[in-house]
């Protein structure tokens, strides 16, 4: 065991871990944060998707030892009060069927936006390829992700 103090959604958090446990179980099964899902355990779904000081990583294959002072966001930490773009055009598209891979799918889609806040269809596609979803809301995903880009880009304007 080791101790730690990372950075989770703006709160730091001590932890006293195996410096091996990946940051999926830290977060479920220490922080009783079970937002984040475990999908493969091979960081193929998408399932476990957090962000990494912004970017979109799968926390199924990162330990707490190679977080080191870097902020992590999870699904909880996208916005207390649901209004992320994200999630407002998941909810305006239906886009959630059975569910399970969707807080990997927004955070993979938020990290983009961050990114890339005008993206096209191939952007879309290419930074998405990593989320699987057995429901096949694939369509609707990238009209939800559309749709955040647009709000996104009003709501800057109007700032």
């Amino acid at each position: 065991m080791a101790k730690f103090s990372i950075k989770i959604n703006g709160k730091i958090r001590q932890l006293d871990v195996d410096p091996a446990t990946p940051m999926l179980w830290v977060l479920r099964d220490h922080l009783d944060m079970p937002g984040t899902k475990y999908g493969c355990g091979i960081a193929q779904c998408g399932a476990c998707t957090v962000h990494l000081n912004g970017t979109a990583v799968r926390s199924c294959q990162l330990p707490i030892s190679a977080v080191g002072k870097e902020a992590i966001t999870t699904i909880e930490g996208l916005s207390a009060t649901g209004d992320h773009p994200v999630q407002k055009a998941w909810l305006e598209h239906d886009v959630a069927q059975c569910g399970y891979c969707q807080s990997g799918q927004m955070m993979s889609a938020a990290s983009l936006l961050k990114t890339n806040p005008k993206p096209t269809d191939e952007d879309i596609d290419l930074a998405m390829s990593g989320n699987i979803c057995r429901c096949g809301t694939y369509l609707r995903i990238k009209e939800a992700i559309k749709s955040a880009a647009k709000e996104g880009t009003s709501s800057s304007t109007r700032k």
